[in-house]
């Protein structure tokens, strides 16, 4: 009931844990909130999302959510929070204001030979395992599907994203698109429900990855991240092509730490 009483409860459950190195997530969950906290709000999400016991995780992927012993239920500690005005496609739309762009083709098929004969360098963001062609072996991911749906009320769930822990739960989340924007947006990507809804909900639901689908989320275990090691190794003798993002470095980054990646790579490319 009170922050002085969570935190003894916490001080005693991992006291009796005993753990001094953890060496898997479950070890370090119970070292950071406790095994109540963590049985009832990481556990089952947690597998869920990786499709892994927590005890096959790697411990870092947990030491990423804040653990604060006050009223305050934003997930992050930042004091400044937010997205593009518009959202992300718009930025994007902007960043490539003026610069020839193409889609829906195919990079490896049309570009991966003659880029060179026109560009001095490449960016390249999709996966560091599949611009080598896969030479080495192939990078574990997991991925992620959307169910949209239009939902005939004003206000579905109060905000823009609500988590499901629970392991019985199918979907990791709920989003309502329009709580990015303080209610503006309604979005027009119905897969299912209702043509037109007040408000557009999405559940997201966590996948294994295979060859067909998109990855989403790096699997930093000891096996994947000696992997990429050898295909780091393997990029660094191309000075002219620069792997960046999640896919490109093989690391779970949030947009902020992309932000931040970019800009120190461009200070080191200039």
């Amino acid at each position: 009931k009170s922050p002085i009483e969570a935190k003894k409860i916490i001080e005693s459950q991992v006291k009796e844990a005993n753990i001094t190195e953890p060496s898997n997530l479950e070890e370090q969950a119970i070292l950071l909130v406790g095994r109540t906290v963590y049985e009832k709000l990481v556990k089952g999400y947690t597998e869920k999302q990786w499709g892994r016991d927590c005890k096959e995780l790697p411990a870092f992927i947990i030491k990423r959510l804040p653990v604060r012993f006050v009223y305050d239920n934003n997930y992050f500690n930042d004091k400044y929070q937010g997205i593009p005005i518009g959202g992300y496609n718009v930025l994007i739309d902007k960043l490539l204001e003026g610069i020839e762009t193409k889609t829906n083709c195919d990079f490896f098929v049309e570009y991966k030979d003659s880029w060179r004969e026109v560009a001095n360098h490449l960016v390249y963001t999709g996966p560091i395992d599949e611009y080598f062609g896969y030479q080495l072996g192939k990078l574990d991911w997991r991925t992620v599907t959307f169910k949209t749906r239009g939902e005939n009320t004003p206000n579905y769930q109060g905000n823009a994203v609500v988590n499901y822990t629970h392991r019985d739960i199918p979907y990791t989340r709920i989003i309502e698109h329009k709580h990015f924007e303080q209610g503006k947006q309604l979005g027009n990507e119905i897969t299912e429900g209702p043509s037109i809804g007040k408000t557009i909900i999405s559940k997201e639901y966590s996948d294994k990855w295979d060859a067909s689908k998109e990855p989403y989320y790096p699997i930093n275990n000891d096996k994947n991240n000696e992997l990429y090691q050898k295909y780091l190794e393997l990029s660094q003798k191309d000075s002219k092509v620069i792997f960046g993002g999640r896919l490109g470095q093989y690391k779970y980054y949030d947009m902020d730490k992309v932000i931040i990646e970019v800009l120190n790579c461009i200070k080191n490319e200039l």
